[in-house]
Formats: structure tokens, C-alpha cells, sequence
């Protein structure tokens, strides 16, 4: 398991986002994951993602409250140990 710093974590997150079609630019904390047209399935990606590189799991409970980036970024950091 790594040791991640919010910078880090921010940019795993923000390019896999990016992965999945926005533009890296429309990644702000504020935008919303369904201007962006991120939808469940790439949420399940980008959890399976998050438990690859940091060893945590994201519940299809957690994400359940994800409306935008800088939610998605405020989760991960809340699982990490």
C-alpha cells in the first residue's frame, strides 16, 4: 500500500476521470460528475482503480454521495489509513 498525499491522489483520480472522456481541463473540484457524463459504471472503474493503487475499497454506498470531483478526491482521502 502506498502513502498518498492529497496532490497525488488528485491527479490519480483527475487522470483516470480523464480516462473516461472529459477533457483534463473540465476536471475542477467543483465540476459535477453529470456535466462531466461520468456515469456508474466508470465510477465502478475508477473504484476498482482507487483499490488498485491504495488498497481501499469504495462501497457502491460511498460513492453513492459523489456528486462532483473534489467529492470524489475527499473520499478516497477519508478511506486512506
Amino acid at each position: 500500500m502506498s502513502t498518498a498525499t492529497r496532490d497525488a491522489v488528485s491527479r490519480k483520480i483527475v487522470e483516470t476521470l480523464a480516462s473516461f472522456g472529459p477533457a483534463i481541463d473540465d476536471l475542477r473540484p467543483e465540476a459535477t460528475l453529470e456535466e462531466l457524463d461520468i456515469d456508474s459504471l466508470d465510477i465502478a472503474e475508477l473504484a476498482q482503480v482507487v483499490e488498485d493503487e491504495y488498497g481501499v475499497e469504495i462501497s457502491g454506498d460511498d460513492a453513492a454521495g459523489v456528486t462532483t470531483v473534489g467529492d470524489t478526491i475527499d473520499l478516497v482521502l477519508a478511506k486512506l489509513p
